[in-house]
């Protein structure tokens, strides 16, 4: 079933959010928790299509020697010890 209209990164998250307390709970009846747990794979499946597309689109900006050069967007590891402020 396709959604009427996109929703946006933030929104899908909230409402993902939403479904998992919902689901966390425990006080839905079955027919429900089914129904919910299926709009939670939806929206989780969105998220991270949305997460993906926005990965590709990043790239990092180096100068080296002088030169500008385009490099796609790796995320720095946490266990690197590096942090930024």
């Amino acid at each position: 079933m396709k959604q009427e209209k996109q929703i946006n990164f933030e929104d899908a998250m909230n409402q993902l959010e939403d479904v998992v307390s919902q689901l966390e709970n425990g006080d839905v009846p079955l027919e429900k928790a089914i129904d919910l747990f299926q709009k939670g794979m939806q929206l989780s499946q969105l998220c991270s299509q949305k997460l993906a597309q926005v990965e590709r689109k990043i790239e990092m900006i180096v100068e080296n020697d002088g030169d500008i050069e385009k490099k796609p967007f790796a995320p720095q590891s946490e266990e690197s010890g590096d942090s930024l402020g």
